[in-house]
């Protein structure tokens, strides 16, 4: 009899300590998925954040080179990686043989270099015209195939 209660008492300390595993399982769970739900959102405000950011500096830096000569060649700066980074993100042109050149006295943006395709200069021209506004475009770039 007394090795049946022993017996019965570790069964129920083994079913009390499956449940409070359980339970603790489950919190567990619910804490990370809370932890991962505020690390996302954290994130995404830190990003928009540093896009806020970037925002005011590009427009202050436009605003300053109304004002001064080295905000004009700031001004063309920005204009210049505009450019050059909507033309690497376009897939439909191979942007790695392209320079871009800005002159803020003139508002002309130069694109030069070498693309494959006559398709790929005249996209390259389009996306150089749709990032600068307000600038023209010269489009210096050769058609250059691949070589086999």
């Amino acid at each position: 009899m007394t090795r049946l209660a022993l017996a019965s008492g570790f069964v129920a300390a083994a079913v009390i300590a499956a449940a409070c595993s359980q339970q603790t399982e489950q919190r567990a769970e619910e804490a990370a998925r809370a932890t991962g739900a505020a690390v996302e959102s954290a994130a995404g405000d830190a990003v928009r954040n540093a896009e806020r950011v970037g925002e005011a500096a590009t427009d202050a830096v436009r605003d300053a080179s109304h004002d001064t000569q080295v905000g004009g060649a700031a001004a063309a700066a920005i204009e210049t990686l505009d450019v050059k980074a909507a033309l690497m993100a376009d897939k439909r042109v191979d942007a790695s043989g392209i320079n871009v050149d800005t002159d803020h006295k003139t508002k002309t943006v130069t694109l030069k270099g070498h693309v494959p395709s006559t398709d790929q200069r005249m996209t390259a021209e389009e996306i150089a015209r749709e990032k600068a506004k307000g600038y023209s475009i010269h489009n210096e770039l050769v058609v250059q195939p691949p070589a086999k």
